[in-house]
């Protein structure tokens, strides 16, 4: 399959447009029309109905290989070209808004760092596909297990830390005088789905879904009392508002992972050295 005819078809049919998909593409929609011919005859099954442009069952099923398929080969290139290329004076970084911790902040140096944070699911691509040189992700995790990270490209993973979790929660909730609670306990609470901070709590009801990656006004959510959240007990804490309770079960911790494509160079690999330093998982 030529990955150019792949490329084509994912855009056609993202945008429901032979033409618009011309426009965004930089080709002309004769073109595009040629394209998506010569992968139906490849394939030997019709992708797109053309009125309405929609996906064909044949194409549906086509696009559930597409994504990853283009995201390795995006990868391949960026890895062969991370080679190629000398070693950069700057780092550029990924980080899951909780992973942004106190041994982040101890390694960074005084300069030649970019630091971009982004939900934690798109960590892995942006390190892969060569946007980021190294990546902080986290999760919740059994103690020493690491995390369900997304199959995107061959990845160097290397645990960081782990730390307890805590349930922050709003002033006069019936379990804030608590020690400690167990998730259990909770089974019928609301919580604060917040798929751009991370920690989900996939059996949990959603009260409110924020899609943003600012801690603090999540935080201010829960105090408020919109819904729990879930958190490494330190930023539970440092919220000002509400009551963090340490988790007692089950036994989880908030696990952070770098990622690096291979074996780091340069500013990357100190930068590397100084987050995996004396780093226990």
């Amino acid at each position: 399959m030529d990955p150019h005819l792949l490329r084509t078809f994912v855009t056609v049919a993202r945008l429901s447009s032979f033409s618009g998909a011309a426009r965004e593409l930089g080709y002309t929609q004769s073109a595009v029309s040629q394209h998506i011919a010569a992968l139906e005859g490849d394939l030997r099954a019709e992708l797109l109905t053309r009125r309405p442009v929609a996906p064909t069952p044949a194409g549906e099923r086509l696009l559930e290989h597409a994504g990853p398929l283009l995201l390795r080969l995006d990868a391949a290139r960026a890895d062969v070209l991370r080679l190629a290329a000398a070693p950069p004076g700057r780092v550029t970084l990924a980080v899951s808004p909780l992973a942004v911790g106190p041994r982040l902040l101890a390694a960074l140096p005084a300069t030649g760092v970019t630091l971009r944070v982004l939900p934690p699911a798109e960590v892995p691509a942006a390190v892969a596909t060569g946007g980021c040189d190294l990546g902080l992700v986290d999760g919740p995790a059994a103690p020493s297990d690491p995390l369900r990270l997304p199959d995107v490209a061959p990845l160097t993973v290397t645990g960081v830390g782990e730390e307890e979790l805590a349930v922050l929660l709003p002033d006069g909730h019936p379990f804030a005088g608590r020690a400690a609670v167990r998730l259990d306990d909770l089974a019928d609470a609301r919580w604060i789905d917040a798929p751009g901070v991370g920690l989900p709590l996939t059996a949990a009801r959603a009260a409110v879904r924020y899609e943003g990656t600012d801690l603090l006004a999540l935080c201010a959510l829960a105090a408020a009392g919109h819904g729990l959240a879930l958190l490494p007990r330190r930023v539970a804490e440092a919220a000002g508002a509400g009551v963090a309770v340490p988790l007692s079960g089950p036994r989880l911790v908030h696990r952070t992972e770098l990622l690096s494509p291979g074996t780091p160079t340069g500013a990357a690999a100190a930068l590397a050295a100084r987050l995996t330093a004396g780093s226990p998982v």
